[in-house]
């Protein structure tokens, strides 16, 4: 391949560069304070894992099969295994094929590529390699035709669909396998790239009308609040698109009037936002259990495997993992895409609820099947999509959302309140940097300070 030697010298200088960090994050060290200030800080450390609120970890013991040490210690190593990951996914360009998280602690990080020749760098950094047939980009172009080719289908039968980076594959989960070969074949991907498994509950929008708490959207309906926001000095809320309308007013869990609908996109998204009237306070919380604050860090996106939580007004804290990415999804409303799947549970009412991994957001409850009492599966409408579309900027604790998208570093193109991917680039302080990992940026996480997220290029 033509990009060979270059290839093996970008991947060389980010193993060495890098090298830290991976004793810092395979150790199982479960300490996330903050770094002295005469060494860069760990990834559990950026991230603030030590800042899992009692209630969160309780229920990762609760739901995961932990005791509150491997609870900690999975946090610790999923904020590592980001970070690594982020690393080797820059480094394999095109030949990267995904990552995942495995193990009660979440202890083994599996990278997949599809050179043989890339294993050497990938176990230098402490991961498991897998060559496999398929590179990410090529599995998400064939998901991307799905996504097409559903707009002109009836997926009813054939309700989801995502790319399976464990098992290099598309997988289309049906009701009827007969609406999985129509989809696969209108988006004209080729078998040996998909799977076909089934599935007997149809997904559905945690959507409810019956009285409770959380907020209430014209008087009637009720969902739960995601995340609180700031556009520049309007203050609101984020939450799912199916929720309710522009315009729709919204009263609090006291009744008390609250807001209004700004902007609301379903199906296609899940996703919208309300502005809060003078007698409410955007804060850097969620709502957790007894009513105690779960301190919300940042909006770093968690990998495959990890773990992940919920807080929703109907069935409070539950928790689980997050088994696919870039995942479509059609309610009888019609298709949304791309959101996460987890297994956690949730019942109506929870819709727009928070997902936590750690301290940091993830996203807002969009629908899904079965219950907390016999089990079920969720997907999420991630946050960072949602801040972006809307430009608005998640409330943290720690210096970060309160300004509603300045704090540009002089000579440089990083800006506090922007929401960046893997692979985007920008200049700080007269250097170049590669982002490793998907999140909003606020103060505290400017490049220099935070390897985890951010390479020198």
């Amino acid at each position: 391949m033509h990009h060979r030697h270059r290839h093996r010298r970008a991947m060389g200088a980010a193993v060495a560069a890098t090298a830290a960090l991976l004793v810092a994050g395979l150790s199982g060290s479960a300490s996330a304070g903050t770094a002295p200030a005469d060494r860069t800080p760990t990834a559990a450390e950026t991230l603030r894992t030590d800042a899992a609120p009692p209630a969160l970890l309780k229920a990762m013991q609760r739901d995961l099969g932990l005791d509150r040490q491997q609870a900690e210690r999975r946090l610790a190593n999923e904020a590592e295994a980001g970070a690594t990951a982020g690393l080797l996914r820059a480094a394999l360009g095109g030949d990267f094929a995904g990552a995942w998280v495995g193990g009660a602690e979440s202890g083994t990080l599996t990278v997949a590529t599809t050179d043989a020749d890339d294993v050497a760098a990938i176990e230098a950094r402490g991961a498991r390699a897998e060559v496999v047939r398929h590179s990410l980009a090529d599995l998400d172009a064939a998901k991307a035709r799905m996504d097409k080719a559903a707009a002109g289908l009836d997926t009813a039968d054939a309700p989801v669909w995502y790319v399976d980076t464990r098992t290099n594959t598309v997988v289309v989960e049906a009701i009827r396998p007969a609406a999985a070969r129509s989809l696969l074949a209108a988006a004209g991907v080729d078998r040996s790239l998909a799977r076909v498994e089934s599935r007997t509950e149809r997904p559905r929008t945690f959507y409810d009308l019956r009285g409770g708490d959380a907020y209430y959207i014209n008087n009637s309906s009720r969902c739960s609040i995601g995340f609180p926001v700031t556009k520049g000095t309007q203050q609101g809320f984020a939450t799912a698109g199916h929720c309710g309308r522009a315009g729709s007013s919204t009263t609090g869990s006291n009744q008390v009037a609250q807001g209004t609908f700004q902007g609301s996109v379903f199906p296609g998204r899940d996703m919208a936002w309300v502005a809060t009237n003078s007698n409410w306070t955007a804060t850097p919380y969620v709502n957790g259990a007894g009513g105690q604050n779960v301190q919300v860090t940042g909006s770093t996106a968690a990998a495959v495997g990890a773990s992940v939580c919920r807080s929703g007004s109907t069935t409070g804290w539950h928790c689980g993992t997050i088994t696919q990415l870039n995942t479509s999804v059609t309610y009888q409303e019609g298709t949304i895409s791309p959101v996460t799947k987890t297994t956690v549970c949730a019942e109506p009412g929870d819709s727009g609820g928070s997902y936590i991994s750690g301290s940091q957001a993830q996203g807002v409850t969009s629908g899904g099947s079965g219950d907390c009492r016999s089990g079920g599966e969720t997907f999420f409408q991630p946050v960072n999509a949602l801040l972006q579309n809307y430009g608005l900027t998640l409330k943290t604790t720690g210096g970060g959302g309160d300004d509603g998208g300045g704090g540009e570093e002089p000579g440089g193109t990083w800006a506090a309140g922007t929401v960046y991917q893997p692979g985007d680039t920008v200049t700080y302080g007269g250097a170049t940097y590669r982002c490793l990992q998907g999140h909003q940026a606020h103060a505290g996480w400017e490049p220099p300070n935070v390897p985890a997220l951010w390479q020198r290029v």
